[in-house]
């Protein structure tokens, strides 16, 4: 990945460092690995249906996914990709959950 330094004049924050790795990364290399966000989870949640018994939204994979970052940081916190995937799956998990209220609003204006 390119130093976001590079990007500008100014040093960042170690803080906007990560905000803007994690932003590159949702809207470029994993969406071009993985497919749209929401499209992965909704794969991600049915196969976690299919084994637990339980259904999953799309923005519920996304907070259990930060769960497991969770948990590897608790072993190392000097891992700074656990820190950028938490901040973006933060970010996909509140887009998810915003255009599915979007779409139950046009549902409920639909009636």
């Amino acid at each position: 990945m390119d130093k976001p330094e590079d990007e500008w004049i100014t040093p960042m924050k170690p803080r906007d460092k990560l905000l803007w790795c994690a932003g590159k990364l949702i809207n470029g290399d994993r969406q071009g690995e993985y497919g749209p966000p929401v499209e992965n989870h909704k794969r991600i949640a049915k196969i976690w249906s299919a084994i637990t018994g339980v259904d999953y939204a799309p923005e519920t994979v996304a907070a259990m996914m930060i769960g497991l970052k969770l948990a590897r940081l608790g072993e190392r916190t000097d891992h700074m990709d656990s820190w950028v995937d938490i901040a973006g799956y933060a970010a996909l998990g509140w887009e998810m959950h915003e255009s599915q209220e979007g779409a139950r609003g046009q549902k409920k204006n639909m009636a």
